[in-house]
């Protein structure tokens, strides 16, 4: 099911169920694929699109809760977790440290990189590997550590 059908059933069925937050949530999801629809890309939305869009809410979303808590307003970081655990239901499954550590030794062998200066081969191909799979700030860390950087 695409990512629009599905927003348009949760929708339904948080609004009977009378969530709010879901509720909110979904629907911010769906203003996302209507911008996209509007923005003249003359294109149908596509699973990388899809991907792409909701990777950027959820970074959005942890960045407001660390500003938030930073800031002493629990109240508004637990209104933001709420919604940035709604919108990871929509994202791919994200992947533990030790299956990110595997697939970075198997994309290292690939792209033949082992030192501090092959940084620039591998963070990209481990990027396109990741995408919506995992945070890039976990990445980063993971193939610095692997690369002998930190």
């Amino acid at each position: 099911m695409a990512l629009r059908e599905k927003i348009s059933e949760d929708m339904k069925t948080a609004m009977k169920s009378g969530d709010k937050i879901r509720l909110e949530t979904i629907r911010s999801i769906r203003a996302l694929i209507l911008e996209f629809d509007k923005s003249g890309a003359n294109r149908e939305l596509t699973p990388e699109d899809e991907i792409a869009m909701l990777s950027t809410a959820v970074k959005k979303r942890r960045e407001s809760v660390e500003m938030f808590t930073k800031a002493g307003r629990m109240d508004l970081a637990g209104k933001e977790s709420a919604e940035l655990n709604i919108l990871q239901e929509y994202l791919p499954k994200q992947l533990s440290e030790d299956e990110l550590i595997e697939e970075i030794k198997n994309i290292a062998l690939q792209v033949n990189a082992s030192t501090k200066a092959d940084f620039a081969k591998l963070m990209p191909a481990a990027m396109k590997q990741f995408k919506g799979k995992a945070e890039g700030k976990i990445v980063k860390s993971l193939v610095e550590k692997f690369l002998g950087i930190s």
